[in-house]
């Protein structure tokens, strides 16, 4: 690590671990100096440690657990739980804290990684994003839009287009974002142009910076292939970008200068989006990722808080009190819903469970094979053990 990037690693992680520790010590009841002695001291090395240190209540086994969930559930010892799975759960229909009167927010949901196209449940494509702001802008039932996010980002053309109709929408009626574990590089790109921004204390948030990755494959085919290219063009950069040659001096200052610029519009919006100065936002840049507790110091985000925060902030600038929420964009019909629940589980599903903790590199392949063009987005993937 350069000691810049370690310095931002260190700063992210420190904010992390206090809010971490908050929420221990006021669950708990312990004092954070002791909770630090804990950790520096690996004193939690058996389950009988964390019964002596009151992190947790009882040390039992499965059908003591079991046997409890029954009690408070008030049913009898004989008789099965109905546990469902955490994916039926997630999709299960709730009633919305206030599910009356014609008028509505719409919350409209931009979840993974941003690409072009329609994309699906776990990527944000550009066409369906787009299309579903525009349907909410466009309907007169809808007063405000609430934009949820969680993103490292992707696309910067993709994150280009989503964000003018993010500013469109704002001109006509207000946008407030709520972010949710990561709002990073294009996924803060579709953000900066709302009139408000909410983002969890620990929200990856920011990472305002561009690159793009031209692998040079010329060496690998030939020492481990035996394979190698020639071409035929008609111009001197006819096969200008390509994986078969390393960049010429002049490629790669084409390319620089188009990243730059990227960049420069980047930080305009936020500066515009955030009424900022560009110089000031490009301080802050530079692909730097933030917490939300810092986001929110150095003026990224407005609030610290949810989606329901975020909703009832909405309701309050849209003037409303009797309203309903609209959620956008839409994927499956009733219909294919019901077949896979009937199936128990997607097949998507069937592979997290066959390649348990394994399944993030699964997803990292996945993510990589689609990403094109210079990208507006978190350089890693971070994971926080």
């Amino acid at each position: 690590m350069s000691e810049a990037n370690r310095e931002q690693y260190q700063q992210m992680l420190n904010v992390l671990w206090k809010q971490m520790l908050d929420g221990i010590s006021a669950q708990r009841k312990i004092s954070l100096e002791e909770l630090n002695l804990m950790a520096d001291s690996l004193k939690i090395q058996m389950g009988a440690d964390a019964l002596k240190y009151k992190l947790v209540d009882k040390l039992v086994y499965r059908d003591e657990v079991l046997a409890d969930i029954k009690s408070e559930l008030g049913i009898k010892e004989k008789d099965d739980i109905n546990f469902i799975t955490g994916a039926k759960y997630f999709r299960a229909k709730v009633k919305d804290k206030v599910t009356f009167g014609k008028k509505k927010i719409a919350v409209v949901y931009a979840i993974g990684q941003i690409g072009a196209g329609e994309g699906d449940e776990k990527t944000i494509g550009s066409d369906r994003l787009s299309e579903a702001i525009r349907d909410a802008r466009n309907d007169s039932s809808v007063r405000a839009v609430v934009l949820r996010i969680n993103s490292p980002g992707g696309s910067a053309l993709a994150s280009e287009v989503i964000w003018r109709e993010v500013v469109l929408t704002q001109k006509v009626k207000p946008v407030v974002v709520s972010m949710g574990d990561v709002a990073a590089s294009g996924g803060y790109y579709i953000a900066c142009g709302a009139g408000k921004i909410y983002a969890q204390p620990n929200t990856l948030t920011g990472s305002i910076g561009v690159f793009g990755v031209v692998p040079n494959m010329e060496n690998f085919f030939k020492n481990k292939l035996g394979i190698t290219f020639d071409v035929v063009k008609t111009n001197k950069y006819s096969d200008y970008i390509t994986t078969t040659r390393g960049l010429q001096p002049y490629e790669t200052q084409v390319l620089t200068n188009q990243i730059e610029n990227i960049y420069k519009v980047f930080v305009g919006h936020v500066a515009e989006g955030r009424n900022m100065k560009p110089e000031d936002v490009d301080s802050i840049g530079q692909g730097r990722v933030w917490s939300g507790v810092d986001a929110k110091r150095i003026g990224l985000v407005d609030e610290i808080g949810g989606l329901q925060n975020a909703i009832e902030s909405a309701a309050k600038l849209a003037g409303l009190t009797d309203y309903k929420i609209e959620k956008y964009p839409k994927f499956k019909d009733s219909f294919s819903e019901f077949i896979e629940e009937l199936m128990d589980e997607s097949s998507e599903a069937k592979i997290k469970t066959a390649l348990g903790e394994n399944y993030m590199y699964y997803e990292y392949l996945q993510n990589m094979q689609q990403q094109k063009g210079v990208q507006a987005r978190l350089p890693f993937e971070m994971v926080i053990y």
